[in-house]
């Protein structure tokens, strides 16, 4: 057993898998009353409130909404709920910007995101 548990650092970012990701764009900006402040193929993004609404169409919609928590050290906490029984469901990785994710499937079945992002501030 290891000493600590992690430190989750408050949530940070929730997607949405949309593989008509044109689609789910034009409905969330109506909906939002904004526009994307990233607008790519593979990933748009929504500042609301300082929090990161994400649209992301590879994602699988069985999955549902994802929620990332923001930690210090995306590895390192993968293999500490690794080791806690979780299975890996996406592997750590920069997604640019010194962004680092990752997805682990919790032993109930429920997907945690993890999340380091050096630019955020918490409000």
């Amino acid at each position: 057993m290891r000493p600590m548990p992690i430190a989750l650092q408050g949530l940070r970012t929730v997607i949405y898998p949309s593989p008509d990701v044109d689609a789910a764009k034009a409905w969330w900006s109506t909906a939002l009353g904004i526009d994307p402040y990233f607008d790519e193929p593979f990933y748009v993004g929504y500042d609301v409130g300082g929090y990161e609404l994400g649209l992301l169409p590879q994602a699988d919609p069985a999955d549902g909404a994802l929620t990332y928590w923001g930690v210090a050290d995306v590895p390192a906490a993968v293999a500490a709920l690794l080791g806690d029984g979780a299975t890996e469901h996406t592997p750590p990785a920069d997604v640019g910007g010194g962004i680092v994710t990752a997805t682990v499937r919790t032993p109930p079945g429920a997907i945690l995101g993890l999340i380091y992002n050096p630019t955020f501030v918490a409000r």
